[in-house]
């Protein structure tokens, strides 16, 4: 007669279960961590993108009307004024304005009163020194730190 007392178990012991387990937790949190570097590098590439693109249409609008527009909503067209017959209403300058990615955030416009600069500042994620738009330094929930001026 035959011990069984030393049969063989096939699986896994508790012990493999859980050094496996621990070895994907860290590797699945130095994943997490790196992309949300990735993400905001991102995230600050789209805005500085944004600005050049506003830019560049306020520049086509100064061609056009003369002078900066006195506002900017972000998320509307950027449309001429009216004034004058060449700044016509039907223009489009950009067919949306673009936002900040990140909700809470914001970019600011700022004219001079007669219209002949402008600045557009940003909170870039990656951080920076402070700057002010329009004597203002919060964009949102974030502090200025990126800008852009009329050429």
């Amino acid at each position: 007669m035959k011990n069984n007392h030393f049969k063989k178990h096939k699986g896994f012991t508790l012990l493999e279960l859980l050094v496996v387990i621990a070895v994907a937790a860290v590797l699945v949190t130095i994943v997490a961590f790196g992309l949300t570097g990735a993400r905001e590098s991102a995230r600050d590439g789209r805005r500085r993108a944004d600005l050049e693109s506003i830019r560049g249409a306020l520049e086509f609008y100064r061609s056009d009307c003369g002078r900066y527009p006195a506002s900017v909503t972000f998320g509307n067209p950027l449309v001429g004024s009216g004034t004058p017959a060449r700044c016509s209403s039907s223009n489009t300058y950009l067919r949306i304005v673009p936002a900040d990615p990140v909700s809470g955030r914001n970019y600011i416009y700022s004219v001079n009163g007669s219209g002949t600069t402008y600045e557009i500042c940003a909170s870039l994620e990656a951080g920076g020194t402070t700057v002010s738009c329009g004597g203002n330094s919060t964009c949102g929930s974030g502090t200025c730190n990126y800008r852009v001026l009329s050429p």
